[in-house]
């Protein structure tokens, strides 16, 4: 699941982040108004935390903005701001949730997976493509010989690859998703990835193959 984490303080920005990323969430993070907007408006975000406090654009701009615009992705704000005004006011202008700080993390993980639930509810808990399942709750990759837990970027790869059996998912769009727009890995690192994959696929007996195309991405096709 894909965040974007909107906080000016750079201290508190990067306790977050690594708390969501140990919790195998992918953030993405900035730290102005402007920024939050633009990221908000180009990326395929499953949630937003949003400070209200930011530089160039405060985050109920960013949040009426968003909301103008019809881009309905859920956004919870954080605030130091504990007044009862103030938290109607942030509801009011689209927030799904309010979190005051200081906050335990604990907290903010429950309001996370509150604030998500929805969108991890529509989906299956499974996904299944020829002889394997990708269990979305266990990252475990699973075929009738056996399994593998998959690492964080290893799920979230096959993943998009099991939800578009056949399709092309490019390489772009793995970076995008996956690594986040102000990653600074070279796109050769998606290469060893599905290498990754492709490795545990055939360990595992599989009956699908991930195939390149070449300078375009990856798709699952089925063996002959």
């Amino acid at each position: 699941m894909r965040l974007l984490l909107c906080e000016d303080e750079r201290s508190l920005s990067r306790a977050i982040e690594a708390i969501l990323k140990r919790n195998n969430y992918s953030v993405d993070a900035v730290y102005n108004g402007k920024d939050a907007l633009d990221y908000i408006t180009v990326g395929n975000y499953d949630g937003i935390i949003l400070d209200i406090m930011m530089p160039i654009m405060d985050g109920i701009q960013v949040l009426r903005e968003i909301r103008g615009r019809k881009i309905t992705t859920p956004v919870l704000i954080l605030s130091a701001k504990s007044e009862i005004d103030d938290k109607v006011k942030g509801l009011d202008s689209g927030a799904d949730d309010y979190l005051t700080k200081p906050f335990d993390s604990r907290e903010l993980l429950a309001r996370i997976r509150a604030m998500t639930r929805e969108t991890a509810t529509q989906a299956d808990s499974c996904l299944k493509v020829g002889n394997i399942t990708l269990d979305l709750a266990s990252y475990e990759l699973i075929s009738p010989t056996g399994s593998y837990k998959l690492a964080n970027k290893e799920f979230q790869m096959m993943e998009m690859l099991m939800r578009n059996p056949k399709r092309l998912v490019s390489t772009e769009s793995f970076m995008e998703k996956i690594w986040g727009y102000d990653s600074e890995s070279e796109i050769s690192v998606v290469w060893v990835y599905i290498s990754y994959l492709r490795k545990k696929l055939s360990a595992l007996g599989a009956d699908i193959q991930i195939k390149a195309q070449r300078n375009a991405g990856y798709y699952l096709e089925a063996d002959k």
